[in-house]
């Protein structure tokens, strides 16, 4: 039993034969202490004094020989368990060895059908997935490199061949290394996906919002009046000052794209949204100038209403005035009607000036082609047509005024 040469073709076989052999080695020590104690016994009869059953010599030859044969068989049962174990470490090597290469397989079938997503969504979930399998890739590494270990050390015995255990250890490196090789590709793959589903979401955020404010630069609210007016284009310098701060992303879409895989710059569709969100930023920006334009037209329309009516009310109040007052005879009244038409004068030229700049506010809205050009235009031959009459009564009265004024020093004279 103890001089077989059957270690094992398998780590399972092998335990057997070593769980066999501990009852086999507690057999012997359990025959060693009978022996020990038959030895005693016999070594007794050799000191005998005086009747000697058996020659002295032949006993201690006798019980010499036994308890040699007996180290033999421990040593016999020492160096079968240290082949035995030897063996033992040989198959854990080779079955930790399968282990590795079985999961190695696994995890290269769940690579090769993996894909890298569809949207950003799919690609995060499989992102996260992936780091768990970096995870175990590195506790399986660690795994490996002590397996790898005790094939050097089993090597290093020379208790059996070297052929089969280096050609595992060289298969199983190379099978890891394709391995990593595969997850980094795939890593890799993960990383362009997600860039170009991050660059894609971006893109359409970007569109969302352009065509949101579109809508809003493309208004046609103008206001109602000078206030309404006043506070729609404070909203809208905020628009507007919000697109110029979009100019930098939509300026930056094409070295962003430029940083893709090529795979994904590539593509048509990308390059053609690119090109898309371009022309949507310059139409925003451009009818954004456009609103401006018309919303500080509408507020100079509103505003020149307004002061139409201010000059009208004036000139109300002046032509009735004037078309009541009936120029007195006497001299002291007249002197007195004389004085309220120099304040009158005073009053006149500072309205003028005012109608003065209404005529240049309507001329420069005609010429920059408001759509409102005939209704201001319109307004502003009203009040000036209302002046001028105010002008002719004035004009009139000072000449009635005059009039009387020259009788009134004849007669003084004469």
């Amino acid at each position: 039993l103890l001089v077989s040469k059957d270690l094992g073709k398998h780590l399972l076989e092998v335990e057997d034969l070593l769980q066999k052999h501990g009852l086999l080695e507690a057999d012997i020590s359990a025959q060693t202490e009978r022996v020990q104690a038959l030895n005693a016994a016999a070594l007794k009869f050799s000191e005998l004094e005086g009747y000697q059953p058996c020659d002295p010599q032949i006993i201690c030859n006798r019980v010499s020989h036994v308890q040699t044969c007996l180290e033999e068989l421990e040593e016999l049962a020492a160096k079968r368990r240290k082949e035995l174990e030897d063996s033992r470490q040989l198959w854990t090597f080779f079955q930790e060895m399968e282990e590795a290469e079985a999961w190695i397989r696994e995890k290269e079938k769940i690579l090769a059908a993996k894909s890298c997503g569809r949207d950003l969504s799919s690609v995060v979930t499989l992102t996260n997935k992936h780091k768990s399998m970096l995870g175990e890739l590195g506790n399986r590494r660690a795994l490996l490199h002590q397996t790898m270990k005790k094939g050097e050390k089993i090597l290093a015995k020379k208790s059996f061949s070297s052929v089969g255990i280096q050609e595992k250890m060289r298969e199983v490196c190379l099978r890891w290394k394709k391995l990593e090789e595969v997850t980094g590709l795939h890593q890799q793959r993960l990383e362009d996906a997600l860039n170009f589903f991050q660059f894609s979401a971006e893109t359409d955020d970007l569109v969302a919002w352009l065509q949101d404010t579109y809508r809003i630069v493309s208004s046609d609210d103008f206001g109602h009046d000078d206030y309404s007016s006043q506070a729609l284009l404070r909203k809208h310098r905020a628009v507007v000052d919000e697109v110029e701060k979009h100019r930098a992303a939509v300026l930056g879409l094409r070295k962003q794209l430029a940083l893709l895989a090529p795979g994904h710059r590539q593509g048509v569709d990308i390059q053609i949204r690119v090109v898309e969100v371009e022309q949507l930023y310059g139409e925003v920006a451009e009818v954004a100038v456009l609103r401006t334009q018309w919303l500080q037209d509408a507020l100079a329309v509103y505003r020149m209403f307004s002061e139409v009516h201010a000059c009208e009310v004036w000139v109300d109040e002046k032509e009735q005035w004037l078309e009541k007052m009936e120029v007195p005879e006497e001299l002291d009244e007249v002197e007195v009607v004389q004085h309220r038409f120099e304040s009158l004068d005073q009053e006149m030229n500072s309205v003028m000036g005012r109608i003065l700049d209404v005529n240049q506010v309507v001329q420069q809205l005609v010429d920059g082609g408001h759509p409102s050009s005939e209704e201001v235009r319109s307004c502003q031959d009203h009040l000036n047509s209302r002046w001028n009459r105010v002008v002719e009564l004035v004009e009139n009265k000072k000449s009635q005024l005059s009039a009387v004024l020259k009788i009134q020093n004849f007669l003084l004279e004469c």
